[in-house]
């Protein structure tokens, strides 16, 4: 009699907690699609931002015609004074590089004509010189190259700025589309992952992003 008792009390918790968990289900599931509905009407009402596939390519554009409108397309204002911070610097570095490359340029090719007035033939301008002239032909030639790599490079770094103010925008507008609302979750636990090479199980990381 007491062994029936007790086996009658176990199938009645073991149906309590099936039932509990059957309620549990139902409501997370309800629950769910009470959360994708109110999503749905988000979408509907506007709550949500809706996609523009054409923003990156005008961004890149209006940066492209003038550096720095495609972060103003973006909305974002303080990005601008970086951009012409980062062009500005290097294209003054290249005017200034290319002024001085000329100026040794322009002796150079002085001297090789067999004139003796460049400025760096008498550098105090005391109207003297003997023997040599205060800067060698040579050391004028090798002025006048490092000279041009610098102003090579600055352009490098000019057009290099410029492109990265496109893609800035670009990428920018790209992301600036990614749904970020609070209904965004990420789920990670660990897992086992057999390698298609060797065929024996890996210990790896599963991660589920859901919206």
């Amino acid at each position: 009699m007491n062994n029936q008792l007790l086996l009658l009390i176990f199938f009645l918790i073991l149906g309590n907690l099936s039932l509990a968990q059957d309620s549990e289900s139902v409501y997370m599931m309800s629950n769910e699609k009470k959360k994708k509905e109110e999503k749905l009407e988000g979408f509907e009402s506007g709550d949500y931002q809706k996609m523009n596939p054409l923003a990156p390519a005008k961004a890149a554009f209006y940066s492209a015609v003038l550096p720095g409108l495609g972060q103003a397309y973006n909305k974002r204002y303080w990005k601008i004074p970086l951009v012409y911070a980062a062009i500005g610097s290097t294209a003054y570095a290249y005017v200034n590089n290319n002024k001085v490359y000329h100026k040794f340029r322009d002796a150079f090719k002085s001297r090789r004509m067999g004139f003796t007035t460049d400025p760096y033939y008498d550098l105090n301008d005391s109207g003297i010189v003997i023997g040599q002239p205060d800067v060698s032909d040579s050391s004028l030639q090798t002025a006048q190259e490092r000279a041009q790599e610098a102003r090579d490079f600055s352009l490098v770094l000019t057009i290099g700025m410029y492109a990265l103010n496109i893609i800035d925008a670009n990428v920018d507008a790209h992301l600036k589309q990614f749904n970020v609302n609070e209904d965004l979750s990420l789920d990670y636990h660990p897992d086992l992952i057999i390698n298609p090479v060797t065929n024996t199980p890996v210990l790896g990381l599963t991660v589920n992003l859901t919206y």
